[in-house]
Protein backbone atom coordinates (compact mmCIF):
# COMPACT_ATOMS: atom_id res chain seq x y z
CA UNK A 1 0.00 0.00 0.00
CA UNK A 2 1.51 3.65 -1.02
CA UNK A 3 0.79 6.41 1.13
CA UNK A 4 1.90 10.14 0.45
CA UNK A 5 4.34 10.43 3.51
CA UNK A 6 6.36 7.94 5.11
CA UNK A 7 4.73 7.78 8.48
CA UNK A 8 1.56 8.31 6.67
CA UNK A 9 -1.13 6.36 9.07
CA UNK A 10 0.99 6.20 11.75
CA UNK A 11 -0.01 7.56 14.96
CA UNK A 12 1.25 11.21 16.39
CA UNK A 13 1.05 13.09 19.82
CA UNK A 14 -0.67 16.39 18.82
CA UNK A 15 -2.89 18.72 20.16
CA UNK A 16 -6.29 18.66 18.41
CA UNK A 17 -8.40 21.88 18.33
CA UNK A 18 -11.92 21.70 17.39
CA UNK A 19 -13.98 25.39 16.73
CA UNK A 20 -17.52 25.45 16.45
CA UNK A 21 -19.98 28.24 15.51
CA UNK A 22 -23.01 29.23 17.82
CA UNK A 23 -26.19 28.42 15.89
CA UNK A 24 -25.13 28.10 12.50
CA UNK A 25 -28.21 26.85 11.46
CA UNK A 26 -29.52 30.28 11.96
CA UNK A 27 -27.70 32.14 9.28
CA UNK A 28 -29.23 32.38 5.86
CA UNK A 29 -27.50 30.69 2.89
CA UNK A 30 -26.51 34.31 2.14
CA UNK A 31 -24.81 34.92 5.45
CA UNK A 32 -22.76 31.77 5.99
CA UNK A 33 -20.25 32.78 3.92
CA UNK A 34 -19.54 35.74 5.86
CA UNK A 35 -19.62 34.09 9.20
CA UNK A 36 -17.00 31.87 7.91
CA UNK A 37 -14.68 34.39 6.48
CA UNK A 38 -15.15 35.78 9.93
CA UNK A 39 -14.04 32.10 11.58
CA UNK A 40 -11.09 32.18 9.87
CA UNK A 41 -10.49 35.48 10.43
CA UNK A 42 -10.45 35.38 14.23
CA UNK A 43 -8.29 31.85 14.10
CA UNK A 44 -5.53 32.55 11.44
CA UNK A 45 -4.67 35.92 12.82
CA UNK A 46 -4.15 34.40 16.50
CA UNK A 47 -1.90 31.82 15.28
CA UNK A 48 0.10 34.39 13.42
CA UNK A 49 0.31 35.96 16.78
CA UNK A 50 1.05 32.79 18.76
CA UNK A 51 4.13 32.43 16.22
CA UNK A 52 1.94 29.29 14.64
CA UNK A 53 2.98 29.27 11.00
CA UNK A 54 -0.12 28.24 8.83
CA UNK A 55 1.43 25.66 7.09
CA UNK A 56 2.66 24.08 9.73
CA UNK A 57 -0.97 23.08 10.63
CA UNK A 58 -3.35 20.59 9.66
CA UNK A 59 -6.83 22.62 8.97
CA UNK A 60 -10.01 20.78 8.18
CA UNK A 61 -12.82 22.81 7.20
CA UNK A 62 -16.45 21.76 8.78
CA UNK A 63 -18.85 24.33 7.42
CA UNK A 64 -19.66 25.95 10.28
CA UNK A 65 -15.80 25.58 12.27
CA UNK A 66 -12.75 23.57 11.91
CA UNK A 67 -11.15 21.31 13.30
CA UNK A 68 -6.89 21.68 13.53
CA UNK A 69 -3.89 19.52 14.62
CA UNK A 70 -1.15 21.57 15.72
CA UNK A 71 2.40 19.22 15.79
CA UNK A 72 3.98 18.72 19.17
CA UNK A 73 6.98 21.11 18.20
CA UNK A 74 4.63 23.95 19.38
CA UNK A 75 4.15 24.07 23.15
CA UNK A 76 0.44 23.17 24.32
CA UNK A 77 1.05 26.10 26.87
CA UNK A 78 0.84 28.32 24.29
CA UNK A 79 -1.97 27.12 22.74
CA UNK A 80 -4.21 27.43 25.84
CA UNK A 81 -2.66 30.40 26.75
CA UNK A 82 -1.79 33.25 24.61
CA UNK A 83 -3.34 31.65 20.92
CA UNK A 84 -6.43 31.58 23.05
CA UNK A 85 -6.20 35.39 24.50
CA UNK A 86 -5.40 36.16 20.84
CA UNK A 87 -8.97 34.23 19.80
CA UNK A 88 -10.93 35.99 22.41
CA UNK A 89 -9.38 39.66 21.47
CA UNK A 90 -10.11 39.02 17.47
CA UNK A 91 -13.54 37.53 18.19
CA UNK A 92 -14.37 40.76 20.18
CA UNK A 93 -13.26 42.62 17.64
CA UNK A 94 -15.39 41.26 15.04
CA UNK A 95 -18.24 41.46 17.14
CA UNK A 96 -18.24 45.45 18.32
CA UNK A 97 -19.67 45.87 14.51
CA UNK A 98 -22.65 43.43 14.36
CA UNK A 99 -25.76 43.23 15.66
CA UNK A 100 -25.71 39.17 16.14
CA UNK A 101 -22.37 38.59 17.68
CA UNK A 102 -20.09 35.42 16.62
CA UNK A 103 -19.90 32.67 19.35
CA UNK A 104 -17.29 30.19 19.10
CA UNK A 105 -16.97 26.78 21.42
CA UNK A 106 -13.65 25.78 21.32
CA UNK A 107 -11.99 22.60 23.00
CA UNK A 108 -9.19 21.16 22.72
CA UNK A 109 -7.49 17.37 24.09
CA UNK A 110 -3.91 16.10 23.64
CA UNK A 111 -3.90 12.59 22.27
CA UNK A 112 -2.78 10.26 18.90
CA UNK A 113 -3.81 11.09 15.73
CA UNK A 114 -3.59 9.99 12.14
CA UNK A 115 -3.22 11.33 9.28
CA UNK A 116 -3.89 10.38 5.65
CA UNK A 117 -5.07 12.05 2.41
CA UNK A 118 -8.37 13.32 3.38
CA UNK A 119 -7.95 14.25 6.95
CA UNK A 120 -7.16 13.03 10.42
CA UNK A 121 -8.74 10.37 12.76
CA UNK A 122 -8.58 8.86 16.34
CA UNK A 123 -10.26 8.83 19.29
CA UNK A 124 -8.54 11.89 20.02
CA UNK A 125 -10.17 13.57 17.74
CA UNK A 126 -13.73 12.30 18.41
CA UNK A 127 -13.23 13.35 21.94
CA UNK A 128 -12.19 16.97 20.56
CA UNK A 129 -15.22 17.21 18.50
CA UNK A 130 -17.93 15.76 21.40
CA UNK A 131 -16.26 18.20 24.20
CA UNK A 132 -16.75 21.23 21.12
CA UNK A 133 -20.62 20.14 20.41
CA UNK A 134 -21.60 18.84 23.95
CA UNK A 135 -25.05 20.73 25.89
CA UNK A 136 -22.79 22.08 28.58
CA UNK A 137 -20.47 24.12 26.35
CA UNK A 138 -23.88 25.29 23.82
CA UNK A 139 -25.64 26.03 27.53
CA UNK A 140 -22.53 27.64 28.91
CA UNK A 141 -22.41 30.01 25.79
CA UNK A 142 -25.71 30.93 25.61
CA UNK A 143 -26.54 31.59 29.08
CA UNK A 144 -23.67 33.69 30.15
CA UNK A 145 -24.28 35.32 26.58
CA UNK A 146 -20.37 34.65 26.06
CA UNK A 147 -18.52 35.20 22.84
CA UNK A 148 -16.73 31.80 23.56
CA UNK A 149 -16.08 28.98 25.86
CA UNK A 150 -13.19 26.36 26.04
CA UNK A 151 -13.67 22.92 26.40
CA UNK A 152 -10.42 20.84 27.72
CA UNK A 153 -10.39 17.12 28.76
CA UNK A 154 -9.69 16.06 31.98
CA UNK A 155 -6.32 14.39 31.03
CA UNK A 156 -4.99 17.82 29.25
CA UNK A 157 -6.40 20.05 32.55
CA UNK A 158 -4.16 17.46 34.76
CA UNK A 159 -1.37 17.44 32.69
CA UNK A 160 -1.06 21.40 31.87
CA UNK A 161 -3.89 23.42 33.02
CA UNK A 162 -3.69 22.56 36.29
CA UNK A 163 -0.08 23.84 36.78
CA UNK A 164 -0.75 27.44 35.29
CA UNK A 165 1.38 29.43 33.07
CA UNK A 166 0.98 32.50 30.97
CA UNK A 167 -2.29 33.57 30.69
CA UNK A 168 -3.47 30.14 31.70
CA UNK A 169 -5.55 30.57 35.19
CA UNK A 170 -6.72 26.66 36.55
CA UNK A 171 -9.19 28.78 38.89
CA UNK A 172 -11.37 29.88 36.07
CA UNK A 173 -12.35 26.16 34.43
CA UNK A 174 -14.83 24.73 36.53
CA UNK A 175 -15.50 20.48 35.78
CA UNK A 176 -18.35 18.81 34.50
CA UNK A 177 -19.11 15.22 33.55
CA UNK A 178 -20.35 14.17 30.33
CA UNK A 179 -22.14 11.07 29.43
CA UNK A 180 -20.93 10.65 25.33
CA UNK A 181 -21.62 7.86 23.30
CA UNK A 182 -17.87 6.60 23.94
CA UNK A 183 -19.07 6.59 27.92
CA UNK A 184 -19.03 8.68 30.46
CA UNK A 185 -15.84 11.63 30.58
CA UNK A 186 -14.85 14.34 32.78
CA UNK A 187 -13.76 17.48 31.32
CA UNK A 188 -13.02 21.38 32.08
CA UNK A 189 -15.04 24.28 30.73
CA UNK A 190 -13.84 28.02 30.66
CA UNK A 191 -15.30 31.54 30.12
CA UNK A 192 -12.02 33.41 28.96
CA UNK A 193 -12.09 36.85 31.01
CA UNK A 194 -14.12 35.59 33.02
CA UNK A 195 -14.49 33.58 36.23
CA UNK A 196 -15.01 29.78 36.87
CA UNK A 197 -18.20 29.01 35.10
CA UNK A 198 -21.40 27.56 37.76
CA UNK A 199 -22.35 25.01 35.89
CA UNK A 200 -24.68 23.51 38.47
CA UNK A 201 -26.78 20.84 37.06
CA UNK A 202 -25.63 21.37 33.91
CA UNK A 203 -22.87 19.39 35.04
CA UNK A 204 -24.18 15.64 34.06
CA UNK A 205 -24.49 15.46 30.41
CA UNK A 206 -26.88 12.53 30.22
CA UNK A 207 -28.38 10.82 26.94
CA UNK A 208 -31.91 12.05 26.16
CA UNK A 209 -34.43 10.04 28.27
CA UNK A 210 -38.05 11.63 28.54
CA UNK A 211 -38.48 13.13 32.04
CA UNK A 212 -34.56 12.72 32.93
CA UNK A 213 -33.30 14.31 35.50
CA UNK A 214 -36.98 15.85 36.25
CA UNK A 215 -39.41 15.51 39.58
CA UNK A 216 -42.07 13.07 38.84
CA UNK A 217 -45.57 14.63 38.70
CA UNK A 218 -48.34 12.73 40.17
CA UNK A 219 -50.95 11.35 37.72
CA UNK A 220 -53.54 14.18 37.16
CA UNK A 221 -56.52 11.86 38.07
CA UNK A 222 -54.67 10.48 41.30
CA UNK A 223 -57.34 11.04 44.13
CA UNK A 224 -56.05 13.56 46.66
CA UNK A 225 -53.87 11.85 49.88
CA UNK A 226 -56.26 11.02 52.60
CA UNK A 227 -54.93 11.76 56.18
CA UNK A 228 -51.17 12.16 57.67
CA UNK A 229 -48.46 10.50 55.18
CA UNK A 230 -47.22 8.76 58.67
CA UNK A 231 -49.82 8.59 60.93
CA UNK A 232 -48.62 8.63 64.65
CA UNK A 233 -48.44 6.16 66.97
CA UNK A 234 -50.55 5.79 70.00
CA UNK A 235 -47.86 6.96 72.22
CA UNK A 236 -47.53 10.08 70.28
CA UNK A 237 -51.01 11.09 70.22
CA UNK A 238 -51.24 10.57 73.38
CA UNK A 239 -48.64 12.92 74.09
CA UNK A 240 -49.74 15.80 72.13
CA UNK A 241 -53.15 15.77 73.86
CA UNK A 242 -51.27 16.41 77.36
CA UNK A 243 -49.33 19.11 75.12
CA UNK A 244 -52.34 20.62 73.40
CA UNK A 245 -55.32 19.96 76.05
CA UNK A 246 -57.47 18.43 74.08
CA UNK A 247 -58.38 15.11 73.20
CA UNK A 248 -58.25 13.05 70.17
CA UNK A 249 -60.93 10.33 69.81
CA UNK A 250 -61.99 10.28 73.58
CA UNK A 251 -65.80 10.43 75.24
CA UNK A 252 -65.84 13.80 74.67
CA UNK A 253 -65.85 13.80 71.00
CA UNK A 254 -68.67 12.38 68.83
CA UNK A 255 -68.38 9.77 65.98
CA UNK A 256 -69.96 10.02 62.70
CA UNK A 257 -73.58 8.09 62.65
CA UNK A 258 -72.99 6.75 59.07
CA UNK A 259 -73.97 2.58 59.89
CA UNK A 260 -70.83 1.57 58.83
CA UNK A 261 -69.09 3.66 61.19
CA UNK A 262 -66.23 3.49 58.71
CA UNK A 263 -64.74 6.62 56.74
CA UNK A 264 -65.67 7.23 52.76
CA UNK A 265 -63.94 4.78 51.53
CA UNK A 266 -64.28 1.87 54.53
CA UNK A 267 -61.23 3.57 56.42
CA UNK A 268 -60.37 5.34 59.74
CA UNK A 269 -63.83 6.63 61.23
CA UNK A 270 -64.78 9.90 60.89
CA UNK A 271 -64.78 11.98 63.88
CA UNK A 272 -64.08 15.49 65.86
CA UNK A 273 -62.82 15.90 69.70
CA UNK A 274 -63.07 19.26 71.42
CA UNK A 275 -62.35 20.82 74.77
CA UNK A 276 -62.85 23.98 76.17
CA UNK A 277 -61.43 26.19 72.89
CA UNK A 278 -59.84 23.88 70.48
CA UNK A 279 -61.34 21.08 68.45
CA UNK A 280 -59.80 18.75 65.76
CA UNK A 281 -62.14 17.40 63.26
CA UNK A 282 -61.14 14.10 61.23
CA UNK A 283 -62.11 12.88 57.91
CA UNK A 284 -65.49 14.27 58.01
CA UNK A 285 -67.97 14.57 55.07
CA UNK A 286 -69.98 17.47 55.14
CA UNK A 287 -73.71 17.28 53.32
CA UNK A 288 -74.89 20.67 54.82
CA UNK A 289 -73.58 24.23 55.87
CA UNK A 290 -71.79 23.50 59.21
CA UNK A 291 -71.04 26.30 61.49
CA UNK A 292 -67.68 25.43 63.53
CA UNK A 293 -66.34 27.95 66.53
CA UNK A 294 -67.81 29.45 69.19
CA UNK A 295 -70.50 32.32 69.57
CA UNK A 296 -69.94 35.35 71.39
CA UNK A 297 -71.70 38.30 72.16
CA UNK A 298 -74.89 38.42 73.78
CA UNK A 299 -77.19 37.79 71.21
CA UNK A 300 -77.57 34.40 71.06
CA UNK A 301 -77.48 32.67 67.22
CA UNK A 302 -78.81 29.89 65.73
CA UNK A 303 -77.19 28.28 62.94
Amino acid sequence: MEHDAPDAGEARYELVISVDARGSGSYGDAEKPRMRKRIYRVLETAFAQAGVARSALHLEDRGDGVLVSVPGRFPVTRMLGLWMVEVHENLREENASLLVPLGLRVAMHVGPVRHDSRGISGRAVDLTCRLADSSVARRLLDRERADLVLAVSDSLYTDVVAAGGKFIEPARFAPARLALKEGEVAAWFHLPGRPAPLIGTAATEHPETPGAGRPTAPPTDAPPPRGDANPPTAAQEGARDDEDGYERGSSHGHEDDRGDGGGEDGGEPARYSARGDLSIHRHNVYQQPVHIGRVTGTDPRKD
